[in-house]
């Protein structure tokens, strides 16, 4: 699944490209596409056709599409939803349709928006702006105005981030991907940072130090600002920006997806394991995985007599 620097990538793309254009046409031939719209596809087409594209924006990995410089909550946006594998292209006019392709926008300048999502998780939904539940008083997609503030917001404090990961006390990786406490971070960048930091993802977040949790954010977000330098990580071509160029961060990567290899800090193979249904890549050596406690004993009832 794309992550914060992927999603970046095509925000910047959609902004340079399709921002101030007018959408004079829309057609959404898949079903799945339009699944989250309680209209369907007519809907989806009904609030898109006419209107002006006025923003690109992102929170995490979410993305949104801003329509007619109305950004008061209750405004439509268009969210979209990439999924394990939804690519927004810009196509030339009468560009021959491609592989997968389940919705378009024309727009007023000639060229078309395309959605293309081989593996259907994807999708559109035109739903309306609200404020953000965490206080910053954000506007976001009404269905994404739950998730957390990413590292990359001014409004950010990698500080307050840090105590909520420490306060709830679970595994620390699993609180690196809960985009309730910060969002923007995947799998592949959740191992890159803990490498960086010397840390096992199982390790409690309530045993680490809030410097070493602090580390571990700021360590997230650099690793995430190399890959978005790079143009993403693109291990297929299923991640590309609206040009279709994929990303190259992949040959960077320190840990994820290289079990087997050696760890370019201390020469030990890089291990992976499962972890909440994904795999999990660490170095044995410097990122010592912590002790399981022993379950305690059963106290054994008095003898009668």
């Amino acid at each position: 699944m794309p992550e914060l620097p992927e999603v970046e990538v095509v925000r910047r793309g959609l902004a340079d490209h399709v921002v101030g254009r007018v959408i004079t046409s829309v057609e959404v031939t898949g079903a799945r596409t339009a699944r989250r719209q309680p209209g369907g596809a007519p809907e989806i087409v009904a609030r898109l056709t006419g209107r002006t594209v006025s923003g690109a924006r992102r929170r995490g990995k979410y993305l949104w599409l801003t329509l007619d410089s109305d950004h008061a909550a209750g405004a439509d946006c268009l969210l979209v939803h990439l999924g394990m594998s939804g690519q927004m292209l810009v196509a030339e006019g009468g560009a021959p349709p491609v592989r997968h392709l389940h919705a378009r926008a024309e727009l007023d300048d000639g060229r078309e928006l395309r959605f293309v999502d081989q593996r259907t998780f994807g999708g559109w939904t035109v739903v309306p702006l609200a404020e953000a539940l965490d206080g910053t008083g954000e506007l976001l997609p009404a269905p994404a105005a739950h998730i957390a503030a990413d590292p990359f917001e001014p409004g950010f404090d990698p500080l307050v981030a840090a105590r909520t990961i420490r306060r709830r006390d679970t595994e620390i990786k699993r609180l690196l991907l809960d985009q309730t406490v910060v969002s923007g971070i995947g799998n592949i960048y959740a191992d890159e940072a803990l490498w960086r930091s010397g840390l096992h993802g199982r390790r409690r977040s309530g045993a680490v130090t809030l410097r070493a949790v602090t580390g571990v954010l700021e360590h997230a977000r650099e690793v995430m600002a190399d890959a978005l330098a790079a143009g993403g990580t693109s291990f297929d071509a299923l991640y590309v920006n609206v040009n279709g160029a994929s990303g190259y961060f992949d040959r960077s990567l320190d840990v994820y997806g290289r079990a087997g290899l050696p760890c370019a800090r201390c020469g030990t193979a890089v291990v992976r394991e499962d972890f909440m249904n994904r795999g999990s890549h660490f170095c044995p050596v410097c990122q010592p995985a912590p002790r399981r406690s022993r379950p305690p004993r059963r106290s054994r009832a008095p003898r009668r007599g």
